[in-house]
């Protein structure tokens, strides 16, 4: 189910109540479940709904019931909202902001702009294209503007198609000019009478063929009367099939103005405030003063019009999608807290992504990523062979033995540790030297996939057992390494496995989760007293991150839902249960430095082992690894 909840309130204009109940019929039409949000309605607004066909059992008004509906999405288009409302309506679902322009823009779980241009959607939103507006970027789509208008060519013959968007209409303004002056469903400002008023003090007006939207919503003011020679109009059904018809569309920032500019006609704008002002320049439209219509009128119409700046926004993006298309594909995945610490979600976001966007708890310092969809990635045989090999240049099972040696590495520091807690020598073994009489310590490695480090622990004196959601995987470790290892994703429920052991480890696993709380619950349950949890991860403090954390965060990977680094492990290990003995950092990288890195591409050259040992002093890998023990 989804919610939509647009700006509806007297003196907000028809725009947003308008692209919502359009955006509601057409969800429905994809087969999603969807409802517009009215706290009050009146007579005008029903008559509205009632102008564009809108199925009234589709709306909802009472915010009380929403609570107990199970609504997987909720959709605001309410051009600046505020941080209680935004908190109420985060308190039911995950919440995207269409255009939206408030304080709390940044707080939103996910932001589509459409008719916020770049200069001015800082933060940057998730996705951001004017190509959302339009529906007809398919030759079958039911929808039409200028692409199935017929016009008429340079040669007086008539043609079908669209306009491209340099072919605009020249105006000659010795002849009659078709203009349509539209300002939304309200005009609260007046601008349309302004705007005629103007229009008809210049020389030539008879030539002007003036048709004014009024507009459904519109109050009328008393003061400014429409002349008799205008065509005042409240709606043109349809109006974008219509405004190729037009030399001249004169209207404010808004859907509108964008509709006229990919029916190849020319735009005017005036401004209702001083945000829609600057809207529109940073878009690049034409904008004039109703002070000064004349002056900037014959400007646009007798020069050359050069191609508009948001002009190549409308080339087919986002897979050809409308916004109904690329919503009804949602289906988020947001944290109402820090997935490590259950603290409670930051106000802003660290960076945003087309899919997903990302947070740093205030708490425990973690990253963490909220989706729009789930991550596209199963865990079965082609992980550890195709996506493997294209990101390390080999197979899992070709890397086998270099696993497997650095497994041994980190063994060495798990039996140091276990050797200090219990005071007894280290149990770490060489190869041939095994003491039968020693008990051996119990390993469970999670997400040990097809094995060696289950096969380095077993060599070095430990007595491991393995889990991993690979079937392929776990049948190579019980049938050819002969260690004990049972299919599934960790915590498994009524696990045979011989509990409590000494040590539990994850190499490059943690970060998996959506859920560290529960897993690091389950994993003290499973540990003995000062018993060993060791893992890998990323780091966002590594060069990489340093650089440019946005471009780290871009390309970690879609199944990585968190982030952490060696700086905040202690204190969110410490909320868990865990006391940090021993970190080790790794993954150093010189050829990433900034600058100098491209030089360092060649292990030869002094200025990879400069930075290489500046690397390692302070701490740059990449990843690292974590050594903690369970507190009692």
């Amino acid at each position: 189910m989804i919610l939509i909840v647009p700006a509806a309130e007297p003196g907000r204009g028809g725009g947003h109540l308008t692209r919502c109940v359009n955006l509601v019929k057409d969800l429905r039409a994809a087969n999603r479940s969807a409802f517009l949000f009215l706290s009050s309605q009146t007579e005008k607004t029903a008559a509205l709904l009632q102008s564009m066909k809108f199925n009234i059992e589709w709306c909802i008004n009472n915010e009380a019931g929403i609570r107990n509906e199970p609504f997987e999405l909720i959709i605001l288009d309410s051009f600046q909202t505020s941080a209680e409302e935004l908190l109420r309506w985060k308190k039911i679902a995950p919440v995207i902001g269409i255009d939206e322009g408030g304080k709390c823009r940044d707080n939103f779980d996910f932001l589509i702009d459409i008719l916020v241009p770049e200069k001015l959607g800082k933060p940057a939103a998730n996705i951001a294209s004017p190509s959302l507006l339009l529906k007809n970027f398919t030759e079958d789509s039911k929808f039409r503007f200028a692409n199935e208008s017929i016009r008429t060519d340079k040669n007086g013959e008539q043609q079908t198609g669209r306009i491209n968007e340099n072919e605009v209409k020249t105006i000659d303004v010795n002849q009659s000019i078709k203009i349509l002056i539209a300002f939304g469903h309200e005009d609260t400002a007046g601008l349309g009478v302004k705007t005629i008023s103007k229009l008809l003090k210049m020389k030539n007006n008879n030539q002007f063929d003036i048709t004014l939207i009024k507009g459904a919503l519109n109050t009328p003011d008393s003061s400014l009367q429409i002349p008799d020679s205008i065509k005042a109009l409240d709606a043109i059904p349809n109006l974008s099939e219509h405004l190729c018809e037009y030399e001249l569309i004169i209207t404010h920032y808004g859907l509108t103005a964008y509709e006229a500019l990919f029916a190849g006609t020319n735009v005017l704008l005036a401004h209702p405030t001083k945000y829609h002002r600057k809207l529109a320049k940073a878009a690049g439209f034409k904008s004039f003063s109703i002070k000064n219509i004349k002056k900037q009128y014959y400007l646009n119409s007798n020069k050359e019009r050069k191609k508009h700046p948001t002009a190549g926004l409308f080339e087919p993006r986002l897979n050809n999608k409308s916004l109904a298309g690329l919503i009804s594909g949602f289906s988020p995945v947001v944290n109402k807290n820090c997935p490590v610490c259950r603290g409670n979600t930051p106000k802003k976001s660290t960076a945003r992504f087309n899919d997903r966007t990302y947070k740093r708890c205030p708490e425990c310092g973690v990253i963490y990523m909220d989706r729009i969809n789930p991550a596209p990635v199963e865990y079965e045989k082609e992980y550890f062979f195709e996506s493997y090999k294209n990101q390390y240049g080999k197979t899992y099972l070709e890397d086998f033995e270099n696993i497997k040696k650095a497994g041994k590495n980190r063994l060495k520091i798990i039996s140091q540790i276990l050797s200090r807690i219990k005071g007894k020598p280290s149990v770490y073994k060489t190869q041939g030297e095994q003491n039968k009489n020693c008990e051996l310590p119990s390993l469970l490695d999670i997400g040990c996939a097809y094995g060696p480090f289950l096969a380095a622990a077993k060599e070095e004196g430990f007595s491991p057992a393995g889990i991993d959601p690979a079937q392929d995987a776990v049948d190579y470790v019980n049938q050819k390494l002969h260690i004990t290892a049972v299919r599934g994703f960790f915590p498994i429920p009524n696990s045979t496995l011989p509990a409590p052991f000494e040590v539990i480890t994850m190499w490059y696993v943690i970060e998996h989760f959506k859920d560290c709380v529960t897993v690091l619950t389950e994993i003290k349950k499973l540990l003995k007293p000062n018993g060993i949890f060791a893992f890998s991860t990323p780091s966002f403090s590594g060069i990489s991150g340093k650089s440019n954390l946005g471009k780290f965060l871009s390309n970690s990977p879609a199944d990585h839902f968190t982030v952490w680094s060696p700086k905040m492990i202690k204190k969110a290990l410490s909320l868990a249960g865990f006391k940090v003995k021993k970190t080790v950092v790794s993954g150093h990288h010189p050829e990433r430095f900034p600058v100098l890195g491209k030089s360092a591409k060649n292990k030869t050259n002094p200025i990879y082992m400069i930075q290489l040992v500046i690397s390692k002093l302070f701490k740059l890998g990449d990843t690292f690894e974590v050594y903690a023990v369970n507190k009692n």
